[in-house]
């Protein structure tokens, strides 16, 4: 089979034949698999996972049709996961991908598979952050941070369809206001030049319209420090990455005057079926025209140039193994 594989730590995988994976209890073949901030990091050598064998095959996630399985017919139309890059193994970046029974999420909808490539994982962590860790209520006022990340968009949609009363998406360019406000934001906040925290706090207050409930925080930093800042009584902060930093400094203060809560997020604190359930949530907004993540589809023979794409990109490169 061919398959993109991965030779050199600080490198891009390279298209090879790669013997199929004869073995395997699930046997997927590939029709979408996204590059993800997840593979890029492990295949760099510097993931707190630590370094695997080379070769493998990246792609922590990605969409195909059962070709065999004990448990599912052959055809089925699924989800899946990986643990390349994590521990040892090949991963999505192939036609053909093993999969453990508990990887294995069946999907329906009409959806295209390169659309649902695309929300993946990024999709259930969204939706995780926003429903079990910080169990937002209709009603309440939502601050996401990084919005024109992925994670961002969906968080955006699924605020909104989750009832939110104010939704602020938090950007670093006037050209992604619009995309976010068609996102499901109701007031956009642009990040400019080394504003002060407490001038970035007071407008995210006053684009909430009032103390902030929950914020959504990809990037952490200084913006989740300003956004914390804001938050009111009850207020809840759920961290999910460090783009812009992997440190800042909260007021002991205001976490014990106003209960404020600041928590993290992982994928892999999850259960399978949480994971299951988050993922088909995502999917059907999705399905139903509320949510949509900006993609491009590569093939897989074009594995190199996808990789440095998906590295300076704010759009989610999907790999199409059948072209």
């Amino acid at each position: 089979m061919r398959a993109a594989l991965l030779h050199t730590y600080g490198s891009a995988p390279v298209l090879e034949a790669r013997p199929e994976p004869v073995k395997a209890v699930h046997l997927v073949e590939v029709t979408a698999a996204p590059i993800v901030p997840l593979d890029l990091l492990c295949a760099s050598g510097t993931s707190y996972f630590g370094q695997q064998p080379l070769p493998y095959v990246p792609g922590v996630q990605g969409i195909g049709v059962v070709r065999r399985s004990p448990e599912l017919a052959t055809g089925s139309r699924v989800w899946f996961a990986t643990a390349a890059g994590m521990r040892p193994g090949d991963g999505s970046l192939a036609e053909l991908c093993a999969v453990a029974t508990s990887d294995l999420v069946p999907i329906d909808g009409e959806l295209s598979d390169a659309a649902a490539a695309a929300i993946g994982t990024s999709g259930i962590a969204a939706w995780m952050a926003l429903t079990w860790r910080a169990r937002l209520q209709p009603g309440e006022r939502v601050v996401v941070l990084g919005a024109s990340g992925i994670v961002g968009q969906v968080a955006l949609a699924a605020a909104r369809h989750l009832g939110a009363d104010h939704v602020v998406a938090v950007v670093r360019s006037e050209a992604a206001a619009a995309p976010a406000l068609a996102a499901g934001a109701t007031r956009v906040v642009t990040l400019t030049g080394q504003a002060d925290r407490a001038a970035l706090t007071e407008r995210l207050i006053e684009a909430a319209d009032g103390p902030i409930d929950v914020v959504i925080d990809p990037v952490f930093g200084e913006p989740a420090a300003a956004a914390a800042d804001g938050l009111g009584a009850g207020g809840r902060l759920v961290n999910l990455g460090g783009a812009a930093g992997d440190r800042t400094d909260f007021s002991s203060a205001a976490l014990r005057g106003k209960s404020i809560a600041i928590l993290g997020y992982t994928n892999n604190a999850i259960t399978s079926a949480q994971r299951a359930a988050a993922l088909g949530s995502v999917l059907d907004l999705a399905s139903d025209g509320k949510l949509e993540v900006s993609h491009v589809v590569r093939p897989l023979s074009e594995c190199t140039e996808a990789w440095a794409e998906a590295g300076r990109s704010g759009t989610r490169v999907v790999l199409d193994p059948r072209a």
